[in-house]
């Protein structure tokens, strides 16, 4: 330990070693990225400009796609100007300061897809008084808890990681800072980080995903006592979106965060890297889609709006 030499600058292994691959990734996830945007900012306008969108199913997804609009930028811009320069090297602070920004989304973002589970059963089991329970101030104050609680958690696991330092010289096996891989090449005692990462990730991740999921037995009882077959539609397109949602997030992160460790094989990283496209790179791309294409007053909203565009271009 005393004759370890400290280091500063840390290496990221990134997406791929062949240099005949780096153009056409770069075009693929700048494209992704781009989307990701439009998507996003798109639905933003959507729901700020149409008066019908101004409820609160509809503010909660506004909500959601400024999440995905910041937790798409935490790692997407990061990975192309890597992909450009192939440099691959970044500080440890800088490297802190992404795991911060990620966590902060990412744990925004599953804890808003509960808040939305629990509107969703209002709006569906008692809709006479879903407008008096989910007031605005309600609303707000619900959003409110959701960043305070994402930025604690991610406050106490970045307090972790500094006290920790770093002298090995091995690359992180993936294409951003993750905190799995930057604990890998730490030569700090990491047990305490793990088990925070285990207990806190475990404790709060069943919690939130008990939140999500609970609602739905009384949902799916309701929406089947439903005489009308559009109002029925409507349920569950906008239930299955949610779902959707839910589940890519879900999986891809415990595939990540809490498999076995053991293995260092070539296969296992590529899996780690394929899992952390998936949930940081996908996932804010198709959220969008997914509640947009299944989301019938989303799609006439737009219409109206190219309409207006086209009468007065």
């Amino acid at each position: 330990m005393e004759n370890q030499t400290t280091v500063d600058i840390l290496v990221l292994a990134g997406l791929s070693d062949l240099p005949s691959l780096q153009l056409p990734l770069f075009v693929v996830f700048l494209l992704i990225y781009i989307l990701t945007l439009i998507g996003n900012l798109l639905i933003l306008l959507l729901i700020f400009t149409d008066s019908h969108l101004h409820t609160p199913m509809y503010f909660f997804l506004g909500t959601l796609a400024c999440l995905d609009t910041g937790y798409s930028s935490v790692t997407a811009p990061r990975l192309l100007y890597d992909l450009f320069t192939e440099q691959r090297t970044i500080s440890v602070r800088a490297c802190i300061a992404q795991i911060y920004f990620f966590f902060l989304f990412a744990t925004s973002e599953v804890s808003l897809l509960a808040v939305m589970s629990y509107d969703r059963y209002i709006a569906i089991c008692h809709p006479l008084n879903y407008m008096q329970i989910m007031r605005w101030e309600v609303c707000i104050k619900l959003v409110s808890v959701v960043l305070v609680f994402a930025a604690t958690y991610s406050l106490l696991q970045t307090l972790l990681l500094n006290k920790l330092t770093f002298c090995k010289s091995d690359a992180l096996q993936s294409f951003f800072c993750e905190l799995p891989q930057l604990l890998k090449v730490s030569c700090s005692d990491t047990l305490t980080n793990t088990l925070v990462i285990n207990i806190l990730g475990i404790l709060f991740g069943l919690i939130i995903l008990g939140v999500i999921f609970s609602p739905y037995i009384s949902i799916l009882h309701a929406v089947l006592k439903i005489q009308s077959k559009n109002m029925r539609s409507k349920a569950f397109s906008t239930c299955s979106s949610h779902l959707t949602a839910v589940f890519i997030f879900y999986s891809t992160t415990f595939f990540n965060y809490f498999r076995s460790n053991g293995n260092d094989s070539t296969d296992h990283f590529t899996a780690d890297k394929v899992a952390s496209v998936c949930y940081a790179i996908l996932t804010p791309f198709l959220n969008p889609l997914i509640y947009s294409l299944r989301n019938q007053e989303l799609k006439t909203s737009l219409k109206k709006t190219l309409q207006r565009h086209q009468m007065f271009g």
